[in-house]
């Protein structure tokens, strides 16, 4: 199989032939047909999360393909089934997955460190998050596909494995957005977008889009804003405060991850309003909030991770929404590219050039 490797943090990923490893009883062999370069491969290779490289790694956590191999054991999928890999993997038998809060389910810890290929060399490399969909040939753990019913196309199908999901649902599961409500959005790449057009199938009155590059405000405001803001041009808070005549939000949601980011969509929230964290920040960043204001005023600060889905269920409803026209796919790929060009890909996405690189060509 052919798959870009990361091998040192701050590094170019490289792309390389490697021997793939047999099949466990438990797993699935994924023809991948795209896999979307999201933000977090960018964070990962430059050390934002260092404790996930302990040796070479397929990177890529959003894909979908076609199975073609399953395991002895595997009973969710079979060979032909159209599949979508998801970060984060629903086993069904942990105390989250029985609680209906799979997107925390225990297992991804174990499917880190499973060796997926062997190198020229004879090291093995993991894959990221379990399933590493910077490859031709992707080998999970069952747990971490659902098959899928669509004819859309994978490079389509593929951003619902991370980045729609993630912004739609933080906006449906995680904040519980309500007809009426008012949104503001801080980062607009793929999952921001995802929460704004979450934001939009909720019915909210107000979502306003705030993000420097000028590009990603046309997308939001195509694809359900209201307003769209330039942080650079005054205080965002001040901003957001002045286009709703003084009041602020009722959900912030932050994709950015950044400790000012943070504190200035805490800015934007109104009383008893939420500030949602989607975007994740170094692991060994801290928050300083207003102690008084969050306690007088009745706000709430939330994590989100994986927008709260219950991916068995919700990837199916969420492509069931783009096939309805109320979720958009089309202005969310910026581009479509080749594996080889994965690092050219990533520089763009570094400066803001593209809501989501697709790679289709492996």
């Amino acid at each position: 199989m052919r798959a870009a490797v990361l091998h040192t943090l701050n590094a170019d990923l490289s792309v390389e032939s490697l021997e793939p490893l047999p099949p466990g009883p438990h797993d699935v062999v994924v023809a991948v047909g795209a896999s979307g370069i999201c933000h977090t491969d960018l964070s990962v290779r430059n050390g934002l999360f260092p404790a996930m490289l302990t040796g070479p790694m397929i990177g890529g956590h959003e894909g979908a393909g076609t199975v073609v191999e399953v395991g002895s054991q595997v009973s969710r999928v079979a060979v032909g089934d159209r599949v979508v890999a998801s970060f984060r993997p629903a086993c069904g038998a942990c105390p989250y997955c029985v609680e209906q809060r799979s997107h925390l389910c225990n297992a991804l810890g174990q499917f880190l460190q499973t060796p997926r290929g062997v190198r020229g060399d004879g090291t093995r490399a993991n894959a990221m998050s379990g399933i590493g969909t910077f490859s031709d040939v992707m080998t999970c753990d069952e747990a971490s596909v659902v098959r899928v019913e669509s004819e859309l196309p994978d490079a389509h199908l593929a951003l619902l494995g991370c980045g729609m999901t993630t912004g739609v649902g933080a906006a449906l599961f995680t904040a519980g957005v309500q007809p009426g409500d008012s949104v503001a959005v801080i980062g607009c790449g793929g999952v921001g977008q995802s929460v704004i057009q979450g934001a939009a199938v909720a019915g909210a009155a107000r979502i306003v889009a705030v993000d420097p590059v000028a590009s990603k405000r046309e997308v939001a405001l195509r694809l359900g804003a209201t307003d769209a803001l330039d942080p650079t041009s005054g205080a965002a808070a001040e901003q957001v405060r002045e286009l709703l005549r003084g009041r602020g939000v009722d959900y912030a949601f932050d994709v950015v991850g950044a400790p000012e980011t943070v504190t200035s969509a805490y800015r934007m929230i109104d009383k008893g309003g939420m500030l949602v964290l989607v975007g994740y920040g170094p692991m060994d960043s801290e928050l300083r909030l207003p102690a008084f204001d969050l306690q007088s005023q009745e706000k709430t600060v939330k994590g989100c991770v994986a927008g709260s889905a219950q991916i068995r269920r919700d990837f199916q409803k969420f492509i069931d929404l783009i096939e309805a026209g109320r979720l958009v796919t089309t202005d969310m790929v910026s581009q479509e590219v080749a594996l080889d060009d994965i690092n050219v890909a990533m520089k763009a996405m570094l400066s803001g050039e593209v809501v989501r690189s697709v790679i289709t060509s492996f």
